[in-house]
């Protein structure tokens, strides 16, 4: 076992630490862009770069959390599962987007903004009882406090998104 800033590493195999070295940074980009995506205004330029590299990035973070659920099953499958519906939630927000879909404002915002719920929670759940204030939560909140801060954010911008407030624009 490892310990890296207080987090627990369970394996000192080179394989094993080099797939969490990448899931780590893959993981870092996803925070980073997904913010700026979230912040930025909705039109070409800043929303769509970042919101494609959050995309490669979660593509990364999917693909390792694959390969370490795979060699650590009984421990960490339940992560396995949190970055499927991560990573399913973006393809189905990435795909409204990309396919023009009718009324494909709600579903990107859902779908995206639900893929980086997905994303925190799985980090929290992982290692919450090891980060200040969080190892004072219980578990629980590691699985729903992502997501009820994020519920009224999404709903908010789902209300105030130009091109849901007028239907006949999209």
């Amino acid at each position: 076992m490892v310990d890296v800033l207080g987090i627990k590493i369970p394996s000192t195999s080179p394989v094993f630490l080099g797939l969490v070295g990448l899931h780590v940074v893959a993981g870092l980009v996803c925070v980073v862009t997904g913010i700026v995506a979230m912040l930025s205004r909705k039109e070409r330029g800043r929303h769509p770069t970042f919101g494609t590299i959050y995309f490669c990035g979660l593509v990364a973070v999917f693909v390792t959390a694959t390969a370490i659920s795979a060699m650590r099953w009984r421990e960490d499958y339940h992560l396995f599962i949190l970055g499927s519906f991560a990573f399913g939630a973006a393809l189905l927000g990435r795909a409204a987007r990309s396919g023009a879909w009718p009324h494909w404002v709600p579903v990107h915002i859902c779908g995206m903004g639900s893929s980086y719920v997905l994303l925190l929670t799985a980090f929290y759940v992982d290692n919450g009882k090891n980060l200040p204030l969080w190892k004072y939560l219980p578990s629980i909140a590691y699985w729903t406090l992502p997501a009820i801060i994020a519920a009224p954010i999404i709903v908010w911008a789902l209300l105030s998104h130009p091109l849901v407030r007028q239907p006949s624009k999209l």
